[in-house]
């Protein structure tokens, strides 16, 4: 079951689950509004109360001007447009974090003015009409960038939910380890089991022989200080499919300390520690990888229709593949362009080029030569 964004108009307080809306059918579950760092159940109550009865909430605008003042907290608001609970409108999150304080107000007052024209019908208030300025604030179309959008999500949710920062990098990442987080794991049950080790997952780690490194996004980053009162540092670091806690002891803490952060994606090389229960991972050295290195030209390659037998692409597939790099390849056949997935990105400057012309001509890389 596939678990939501909230949704104003789809999430209840708690947890509820919706049939069927999930992908493939398979149902989902918007996350609880209630849960949202800085929404109160109560405050929750009073927005579904009003969606129950007058029905879902159509913009921004709507909203501020159909729930109860109460829930007309910048605080609440803001937080409910971090968490991505005003996505279903059609609402950037940026674009709403830099105008809502002034719908609210403008909302407010409004309702104020409204309210003063139902006293006057007992008593003349004064005045020449309305001093209230009842055009719509727009909202601009700006987006937080993905770092920005899943780290405010997270501060809200306590989780990623529309998105993941490994997404789109792991296989530039994976250039970058010898292994993953879950072989770590693997191994690590292995061991405990008293299986046989294999190298994938990191070898003897007891002893503190066979460093391996691994990538991930750090969460849950708690600094501390040892009983000498030397600063260290633990955190769990998480990729797409496991996760695992790393220790940062005092001397590796000094050489890599100010590249920790939360949501930060780095890559850690280290060994792995079975001394306790759960395993843990103790970092050695630690950096950040260049993800989007500037200056990896793309690949454009021209190949003939005719060219395109099951046993030359393959071929291509394996000359690729041989040369893992960051430059994206572009496949030119006919009138189409085609961009090849991450995974086929290559490095140019090993004898590619030279592959490449014996396999698919001397055209390949430049063109077709026009008369």
């Amino acid at each position: 079951i596939e678990v939501l964004v909230p949704d104003i108009n789809l999430s209840a307080s708690e947890f509820t689950a919706l049939r069927g809306a999930g992908r493939a059918g398979r149902g989902s579950i918007p996350f609880g509004m209630s849960a949202i760092r800085n929404v109160g159940e109560g405050l929750v109550e009073r927005i579904v109360g009003e969606r129950d009865a007058g029905g879902p909430f159509s913009d921004i605008y709507q909203f501020c001007a159909r729930v109860d003042p109460v829930v007309l907290n910048k605080r609440t608001v803001d937080s409910l447009i971090k968490a991505g609970a005003f996505d279903c409108l059609g609402h950037p999150r940026q674009g709403l974090c830099l105008v809502i304080d002034q719908i609210i107000d403008r909302t407010l007052a409004r309702r104020r003015e409204a309210d003063q024209g139902v006293m006057s019908l007992f008593g003349d208030l004064g005045g020449d009409g309305s001093v209230f300025d009842d055009s719509r604030v727009p909202v601009p179309d700006q987006e937080f960038d993905k770092t920005a959008r899943l780290a405010f999500e997270k501060e809200m949710l306590g989780l990623y939910l529309s998105d993941h920062p490994l997404k789109g990098v792991e296989v530039a990442l994976s250039r970058h380890t010898d292994t993953t987080i879950g072989e770590l794991r693997a191994n690590a049950a292995r061991e405990a089991e008293g299986g046989e080790e294999r190298p994938a997952g990191g070898g003897r780690t007891r002893d503190g022989s066979d460093l391996r490194c691994v990538g991930g996004v750090i969460t849950a980053l708690v600094r501390k200080y040892t009983k000498r009162g030397d600063l260290m540092a633990t955190f769990l670091l998480e990729d797409l499919d496991s996760a695992i806690e790393v220790w940062v002891f005092p001397r590796t803490m000094a050489e890599v300390g100010y590249l920790l952060a939360e949501d930060a994606v780095v890559c850690v090389k280290g060994r792995l520690d079975l001394r306790d229960e759960q395993p843990k991972f103790i970092c050695m050295e630690l950096k950040r990888p260049d993800l989007n290195p500037s200056g990896a030209e793309p690949l454009h390659l021209w190949l003939a229709l005719h060219l395109l037998s099951d046993d030359r692409v393959d071929s291509l597939k394996r000359v690729l593949g041989s040369h893992p790099g960051d430059s994206p390849v572009f496949l030119h056949v006919g009138e189409k362009c085609i961009r090849l997935t991450s995974a086929f990105a290559v490095d140019s400057s090993r004898g590619l080029l030279a592959e490449l012309r014996e396999l698919l001509g001397p055209d390949c890389i430049n063109g077709p030569r026009t008369a």
